[in-house]
């Protein structure tokens, strides 16, 4: 990252203001955690064991999303058991995504703590939107456990997603890509404007304010998913992330040591890719012309194979627009490669509508397609203004 980290006045995650507190909202009730190896105290205390062996409460049930309780996981789950507490943990990450009527009958409150890296389509708060509505539907109460922003609670970038994406696991909700807010305010939302209407509370953090990177607090990183290894990685997600998936034939670093700071193909020019971006001068970064390996054990795009691409060097991170990037990025493959670059339709749900990769497609300036996403931006904000629970 750019400069040295300021460390800020303690910050206080949600769960440890639960547990200053002596654990009263949950005193006498039957509770379920959705939560996995994020959720813990800044000295690395489980919410699960924080919970389970707090007096007068009874934790009924576990449930794990993508990547599975440990987050080691890059596949669908399967339901399973907890060694410690001899619990069921609920898969929602393979036949169920949202929990049922039957995984909450022993459940009288949901609580979810997990660490959200702050993209749209980053799918641990498409479960908290679901378990939400499986709460309303169930008559429960879900308690949030806020956690930071860790890109910062200020920036927020990228178009909003068209209607036709809307109920998606990495497209529930009509949000930006980078939306700048943290889960317990996103649950606000969620169950205000998107008319869930379940009975909620957020434990706020104490010391949070908005413009904090993680790495301006004293809470550690976690690598909340297998392949997001570092606060860099983090901020570059929301505009790299397009290359992911089947949308294109282009890897981003997944399988590497640093996933969404490559760029790269077997049949690209690395020389002539980093000089055509950085002739762009795009804010906040830089490019240098590499080559990586994706891993061979893996799944990921071109494993095993010699890559040739970029690496992304973050200059100045305030001045980062990663979805910006993201599009410039890709418009340079259309550029350089026709041949060979592939752009499909598949794209449409991480980029949020048609119209970026038509516009591409047709050549259409970068300026001008990210200058259409402004109206419907500035609605959100005004939107988002009414839930933002910290300075």
């Amino acid at each position: 990252m750019s400069s040295v980290p300021k460390v800020s006045a303690e910050v206080l995650l949600g769960n440890e203001v639960l547990q200053k507190s002596g654990f009263k909202i949950l005193k006498n009730k039957r509770v379920g955690i959705i939560t996995n190896h994020t959720g813990k105290t800044k000295t690395g205390q489980s919410v699960i064991d924080l919970i389970y062996a707090a007096p007068d409460i009874k934790v009924t049930a576990l449930f794990a999303p993508e990547h599975g309780i440990r987050g080691d996981k890059d596949e669908k789950i399967n339901s399973s058991v907890d060694e410690k507490t001899g619990l069921t943990i609920h898969s929602l990450y393979g036949k169920t995504q949202k929990p049922t009527k039957e995984m909450l009958e022993n459940v009288d409150i949901i609580v979810f703590d997990i660490q959200d890296i702050g993209t749209r389509f980053y799918t641990y708060i498409t479960t908290l939107a679901l378990a939400m509505e499986a709460a309303k539907e169930n008559g429960k109460e879900v308690i949030v456990l806020d956690r930071p922003n860790p890109i910062t609670g200020v920036y927020t970038e990228g178009n909003i997603l068209d209607k036709k994406f809307w109920g998606g696991f990495a497209t529930h909700y009509p949000l930006p890509v980078r939306h700048g807010m943290t889960v317990g305010e996103l649950a606000l939302l969620f169950n205000t404007q998107f008319k869930i209407g379940c009975k909620i509370q957020v434990v706020k953090m104490v010391g949070w304010t908005r413009g904090m990177w993680l790495d301006n607090t004293n809470v550690p990183w976690i690598n909340p998913s297998p392949n997001m290894k570092s606060l860099t990685a983090a901020l570059l997600y929301p505009g790299v992330a397009l290359f992911e998936g089947r949308g294109t034939n282009v890897s981003e670093g997944r399988g590497t040591e640093a996933p969404f700071e490559y760029t790269g193909a077997p049949w690209i020019s690395s020389t002539t890719y980093a000089a055509e971006l950085n002739s762009r001068n795009i804010s906040g970064v830089t490019f240098e012309p590499t080559e990586f390996v994706p891993d061979a054990a893996s799944f990921y795009k071109y494993k095993g194979e010699t890559c040739y691409g970029v690496k992304i060097k973050v200059t100045d991170r305030e001045k980062v627009q990663a979805v910006t990037l993201g599009v410039h990025m890709v418009d340079a493959m259309i550029k350089l490669f026709p041949d060979n670059f592939k752009l499909i339709p598949a794209f449409d749900g991480l980029s949020g509508n048609s119209n970026v990769r038509e516009q591409l497609l047709a050549r259409v300036p970068v300026d001008t397609i990210v200058a259409g996403w402004n109206d419907e931006h500035q609605k959100f904000l005004k939107i988002r203004k009414k839930y933002l629970l910290y300075k």
